[in-house]
């Protein structure tokens, strides 16, 4: 059943313009594990991308070899035309990436931490400060930009990480679980100001969720990952269709994944998480 309707869905964006992201039969394996399978996805300029699939299905690894923070095993992806494995540097110049772990360091101001990025990102000394300050206001935080990051909400702390990763303005942002563990209305201003990014900037996003409302009301199409493999790829209304008429995006995802739409825990859980990532390093 899944085979003959993954045939149909699994297809390229119609569009000419070239690609800003593509990935060819992409693969990683640790040693007897294949983590991700001969993966092949295109992703066309100003599109919002999803990645969806149960825990370990390969969504993170699939970001870190394209963050080139993992090399691939084998195939290869092309960043903004630029090779993952041989043109790294070039494609860390034109991406943004908020990682699932905590990325801001709470002991300094909104203001420092933006100050840090800036530096890190080479954006010359004449242009950091109208940077931060449009980063910040941006994001909605210019008025807590002296305030120490400790003292943030969960939602602002999510926003002043993806201001970090815009300072120098990339073309292509990953975002992994952007907003897991987040209540209901910080969910829905982190996203406001990222579907802002797309239509201010025309900024390319791909990222991965584990809530299907957000894949369904955001994304242009949608992958469902399972094992590692891409069992189909669409349009959230295409993806619906596929698997019958009043079917949601929970229905599809449980279709091709065999598995329960999982949130990936409460709010104490994943705040806990997080602080002792930042305690590890």
């Amino acid at each position: 059943m899944m085979t003959a309707q993954r045939a149909e869905l699994v297809s390229e964006p119609k569009t000419e313009a070239k690609p800003i992201l593509e990935l060819q039969s992409l693969t990683r394996r640790f040693k007897a594990l294949t983590a991700v399978d001969k993966v092949n996805i295109s992703v066309k300029p100003g599109e919002m991308f999803g990645l969806v699939g149960p825990n370990g299905a390969g969504k993170t690894t699939i970001i870190k070899m394209l963050t080139t923070i993992l090399p691939p095993t084998s195939g290869n992806a092309l960043v903004a035309g630029h090779d993952i494995v041989k043109h790294s540097a070039q494609v860390r110049r034109v991406i943004g990436y908020v990682p699932q772990l905590l990325s801001a360091d709470g002991a300094l101001t909104g203001y420092e931490n933006l100050l840090i990025f800036a530096k890190l990102y080479h954006i010359p000394r004449s242009e950091r400060q109208n940077r931060i300050h449009d980063a910040l206001e941006f994001m909605g935080l210019s008025e807590f930009a002296d305030k120490m990051v400790r003292e943030y909400s969960g939602g602002m702390i999510r926003r002043l990480e993806v201001a970090e990763s815009m300072l120098h303005r990339p073309r292509l942002l990953f975002l992994d679980e952007p907003t897991v563990g987040l209540d209901p209305i910080a969910r829905k201003t982190v996203w406001d100001h990222i579907q802002r990014l797309r239509s201010d900037y025309g900024t390319t996003i791909l990222l991965t969720t584990h809530y299907m409302e957000e894949a369904d009301e955001l994304c242009d199409r949608v992958a469902i990952m399972h094992l590692g493999k891409i069992a189909a790829v669409g349009t959230p209304g295409e993806l619906k269709a596929s698997v019958g008429e009043g079917a949601t995006l929970d229905d599809v995802f449980v279709h091709y994944s065999g598995y329960e739409v999982d949130s990936g825990g409460n709010w104490r859980e994943v705040s806990s998480v997080r602080r002792v990532a930042r305690r590890l390093g």
